[in-house]
């Protein structure tokens, strides 16, 4: 939706959509994945989620204007997801290493993130 709708509409729907982002930086709000086992070929999607998550918070953050109330819990929850995705991006096991580097490309380059629209 941030794609479609200009800023201020974006901002309005995503009230609407996920009304539980808090407005106050909260740590409970969206943890991070741990996986307990990187070596488990189902547990190592927890880290891909983790680089998703980032990915998604920041496209929705450059979406936002530069005031709305929401920003700092959604850039804390990024911020925290970044962390723990790019640190499981090692190559140690196949299982996350042969993919999660798509993800991680995705994330620092900011693939698909619109920073200066409307």
């Amino acid at each position: 939706m941030r794609r479609v709708l200009p800023q201020k509409e974006f901002a309005g729907w995503l009230k609407g959509f996920m009304p539980q982002i808090p407005v106050t930086e909260n740590p409970d709000w969206l943890r991070v994945a741990i996986s307990p086992d990187p070596s488990d070929p189902k547990l190592a999607h927890l880290d891909g989620l983790n680089l998703s998550r980032a990915w998604m918070l920041e496209g929705i953050l450059s979406a936002l204007p530069d005031d709305d109330p929401r920003r700092p819990a959604l850039q804390a929850a990024a911020d925290a997801h970044r962390h723990a995705g790019l640190a499981a991006v090692t190559g140690e096991h196949y299982e996350g290493g042969h993919w999660l580097g798509s993800f991680a490309v995705y994330l620092t380059t900011q693939r698909g993130s619109e920073p200066d629209r409307h």
